[in-house]
């Protein structure tokens, strides 16, 4: 069994003026993994919502604590594209978090991000960091071509 595993690593301080390379990034990664252009567009979608959820609200902006997004590319009998995001927040209990379909949330201007991560990616898990901080790991399986 053959197995080839590319990581891309990137740091950067809480600034949403970093949103534009990490897409850059996202979209290239998935690219190389053969994503049609519509998963390519909710992949993106997913990583852009991760993104914003880690400077908005896990590192609440604050431009001294950084941001990491770490691609994994896995080729092999079933591929797959890994996409951890890292920040430096206090943490959240995502299962807390108000349903964004709930009638009274219909409206509201935020509050689908992590929905669009769990509708987008084919797994999406949150984690506190024993170093502080939270993760999300999100993977989005890559179909065979025919």
């Amino acid at each position: 069994m053959t197995r080839d595993v590319t990581t891309i690593l990137l740091e950067f301080q809480s600034s949403f003026d970093c949103l534009d390379l990490v897409q850059l990034v996202s979209d290239h990664v998935g690219r190389l993994l053969g994503l049609d252009d519509e998963a390519l567009h909710w992949v993106g979608v997913s990583v852009r919502e991760s993104v914003i959820n880690a400077i908005k609200h896990g590192n609440e902006g604050d431009e001294a604590k950084h941001v990491v997004v770490e691609f994994t590319s896995v080729r092999n009998e079933q591929s797959e594209l890994v996409v951890a995001v890292r920040d430096q927040g206090r943490g959240f209990d995502p299962d807390a978090l108000p349903d964004p379909l709930a009638p009274e949330n219909l409206l509201k201007a935020s509050g689908r991000g992590i929905f669009f991560m769990k509708s987008f990616m084919d797994e999406v898990v949150w984690r506190r960091r024993s170093e502080g901080g939270m993760e999300v790991r999100m993977v989005k399986k890559i179909a065979k071509s025919a």
